[in-house]
């Protein structure tokens, strides 16, 4: 068995220098940032997927991650246990205006990185008599090899939805750009294909349910998270709305009998790193609940789906 996770940790930054004056802003953003918390932070990540270990035999054999902050924070997350320096790391800065990026996480022993590169995209701020243009996190392009077979993955932390979702726009945009691309790995190459992240949207929002499909609406993806969010199972929550934001996507090449055959979808919302509140039972416990520090995990759940091995 092998599997496929994916973790938005909620604001992975380096502890902030000391402020020169107690107002200053800081490179995190976060109040209070300091080498205690990162390094807690540190052990509270690290945490959750020794926990997955217990509970499934193994861990993911790769690994997307969002809201991380440069790759150095990677550097000490991979020399924790329960990775033992034995994973290795895909990540590019990108121009996001907050410094937080996604990244992959992948076992040495069992993947080979063919190649990478970011996905980056430009939005012309409107109703301005401006050249400038607008800058969203990229999304993170790998090609692997797995036991001979090739794993196409692209992992997206794609823009927020707030003040009355101004961003639904560039969210359409950077998905039909995604799409076109996974169009051509699947009809052209035959390759496996995983998308993956932080959709700001759930299952069945009219995005994420176009992208399933070519343009003879065709199904050419499948996303096995959409039945756990019919049978309100979550990820994230906002106010006392439960979300599903965090998906992973599969080719439907997963579901025949090939290196990496389809088992299950699951979202690791274990007790063990859920909300001790009673009023947020069953949430996720955070870090942060606005300035105030909870010392806790991250505001999502991880997610993961599980695959037999076919061949050996």
């Amino acid at each position: 068995m092998e599997m496929f996770s994916f973790y938005n940790v909620e604001n992975l930054f380096l502890p902030d220098p000391k402020p020169v004056h107690q107002l200053d802003p800081t490179k995190s953003g976060l109040k209070n940032w300091d080498e205690s918390r990162y390094r807690n932070k540190l052990f509270k990540i690290s945490h959750v997927f020794q926990l997955m270990k217990e509970e499934n035999g193994v861990l993911p054999f790769l690994i997307g991650l969002s809201e991380v902050s440069g790759r150095k924070v990677l550097e000490d997350l991979v020399e924790m246990e329960p990775f033992n320096s034995e994973y290795g790391i895909v990540h590019y800065n990108s121009m996001d205006e907050r410094k937080v990026d996604v990244a992959m996480l992948y076992h040495k022993n069992k993947v080979e990185i063919i190649d990478s590169e970011t996905i980056t995209f430009f939005f012309e701020i409107l109703n301005k008599n401006t050249e400038n243009y607008d800058t969203t996190r990229d999304v993170l392009f790998s090609k692997v090899k797995y036991k001979g077979a090739v794993i196409n993955v692209f992992i997206a932390h794609l823009p927020s939805k707030r003040e009355k979702d101004v961003n639904k726009p560039k969210r359409d945009f950077i998905l039909n750009e995604i799409r076109e691309r996974i169009l051509k790995i699947v009809n052209f190459d035959k390759e496996h294909v995983i998308l993956c992240g932080d959709f700001n949207e759930n299952p069945d929002d009219e995005n994420l349910v176009n992208v399933l499909y070519d343009n003879d609406r065709e199904k050419v993806l499948v996303n096995p998270f959409q039945d756990l969010f019919y049978t309100r199972n979550y990820s994230t929550f906002h106010y006392k709305d439960g979300l599903l934001y965090d998906q992973i996507i599969l080719s439907k090449s997963f579901f025949d009998n090939d290196v990496l055959k389809f088992q299950n979808a699951q979202i690791f919302n274990s007790e063990k790193i859920s909300s001790r509140t009673r009023n947020f039972e069953g949430r996720p416990f955070r870090t942060y609940a606005g300035t105030r520090y909870l010392g806790g995990y991250s505001d999502h759940f991880p997610v993961f789906v599980k695959f037999e091995e076919t061949k050996t």
